[in-house]
């Protein structure tokens, strides 16, 4: 990745504030072209510094109500790339990190009801070769959720 300079930190600190706000709106805020904000934006895409674009849907809109963590203990750490290629196709698993601490894998999923869940537990996740335990940790409400802040270096 490449080294982030102060101009590009605004940029970034103005588009994770409103990723919908228009390039002109930001280049004036800038004091830059909008040619410029368009190039910035994308070498920052092409370096990823930005890593998506898109709409967060909200998952209980569409049906699932239960957010859950689930730690998971590996047989052996060596098997968490096929252990990544099982759980990547479970579409209920959002997000997947390798980690120390008491689990070798944690993962984020959404289940539309405990029902759901158990069957993600029992008969997904716990039968993927490798996993010798499971831990679950079910959310009970969402207090927090942003993106890191970035700050440009004047305003440090």
């Amino acid at each position: 990745m490449d080294k982030i300079d102060n101009l590009d930190k605004k940029i970034l600190c103005i588009l994770s504030q409103n990723a919908r706000i228009p390039f002109k709106d930001v280049a004036a805020s800038c004091g830059v072209s909008r040619a410029a904000i368009h190039q910035r934006v994308q070498h920052l895409m092409d370096n990823g510094a930005i890593t998506g674009s898109g709409f967060d849907v909200n998952p209980k809109s569409i049906g699932y109500s239960t957010c859950t963590y689930v730690g998971l203990n590996l047989e052996r750490g060596s098997m968490y790339k096929n252990v990544v290629q099982r759980l990547n196709a479970i579409p209920e698993i959002v997000e997947c990190h390798f980690t120390t601490g008491p689990y070798t894998m944690l993962v984020k999923l959404y289940a539309k009801d405990n029902e759901q869940l158990m069957d993600l537990l029992n008969n997904q996740l716990q039968s993927i070769p490798g996993v010798v335990s499971t831990e679950t940790l079910i959310s009970l409400e969402q207090s927090i959720k942003r993106e890191v802040p970035v700050k440009a270096d004047a305003d440090q």
